[in-house]
C-alpha cells in the first residue's frame, strides 16, 4: 500500500475515547439498577442498536425490560444523554493525525459500530475533522457492524478500492482479523505513536 491508499479509521477506541468511569457510572445512576446487570443487558442487547434496528427510546425500553423495570420516557431521555456524553470525548492527538493524513495524500474513511443517535451527536458536534473522511460507514445506517464481512464489504463498494489498498485501523482483534479475512491490511491501533510507526510501514506519510 502506499499513500495514495485508503486508511479506513474504526471511531472509538481509536479517534474516539473509550467510556470514562465516570460517565460509566453515571449512566447506571440514571438507570438505577445495579452495575452488573445492567452492563450485561447494555451490550447484549447493543448490536442491533448499532445496526439501526432499533431507535435509542426503544433500544433502553428492551434494556429495562431486560432489567425487569420499565423506564418511562423521562427516563429514557436521560439515558440517552447520558449514553451520548459518555462516548463525546475525542483523543485530540488522533483528531491531529487525521487532519495530518488529509493533507498528505491518503484517502480517509471511517468504519464504525455507532447507533443513529450518536451518529447524529457527532455529525453535529465533530464536523470540522469528519469533513476529511470521504466515506463515513455508520453501521446505522449501512445495516451492517463490525466484524460482519459485509461491513468491510459495503465500504469497499463505497470507496471503489481493492482490499489490497486498504488499511484498516481498530482497537479490537476480532476487528482486524475481520479485515485481514476481507482482503484488507489491518492495524490493531494501541496509540497514536505507534500507529505513526505502523502508518509508515505501510508507505503511509503524515505531514508531522
Amino acid at each position: 500500500m502506499t499513500s495514495r491508499g485508503t486508511v479506513l479509521f474504526d471511531l472509538f477506541g481509536v479517534i474516539a475515547l473509550p467510556q470514562p468511569l465516570e460517565a460509566q457510572a453515571a449512566l447506571v445512576a440514571t438507570a438505577g439498577t445495579p452495575a452488573p446487570p445492567f452492563w450485561d443487558a447494555y451490550w447484549r442487547l447493543r448490536p442491533p442498536y448499532d445496526r439501526g434496528d432499533l431507535t435509542g427510546p426503544a433500544y433502553w425500553r428492551e434494556v429495562g425490560t431486560v432489567l425487569g423495570t420499565r423506564f418511562d420516557a423521562t427516563r429514557v431521555g436521560a439515558l440517552i444523554d447520558a449514553d451520548l456524553a459518555s462516548w463525546s470525548a475525542v483523543d485530540e492527538e488522533m483528531v491531529a493525525l487525521v487532519g495530518e493524513l488529509a493533507a498528505t495524500g491518503p484517502r480517509l474513511a471511517l468504519l464504525s459500530n455507532i447507533p443513529p443517535e450518536l451518529a447524529n451527536h457527532y455529525e453535529q458536534h465533530h464536523a470540522a475533522w469528519l469533513q476529511h473522511f470521504d466515506v463515513r460507514a455508520f453501521s446505522c445506517r449501512t445495516g451492517h457492524a463490525k466484524p460482519d464481512p459485509a461491513a468491510y464489504a459495503w465500504c469497499l463498494r463505497a470507496l471503489a478500492a481493492p482490499p489490497r489498498d486498504v488499511l484498516f485501523v481498530d482497537d479490537r482483534e476480532e476487528n482486524v482479523a475481520a479485515a485481514h479475512a476481507a482482503g484488507l491490511h489491518g492495524v490493531l491501533f494501541t496509540g497514536a505513536a505507534d500507529l505513526r510507526t505502523a502508518l509508515r510501514e505501510h508507505g503511509v506519510s503524515a505531514a508531522a
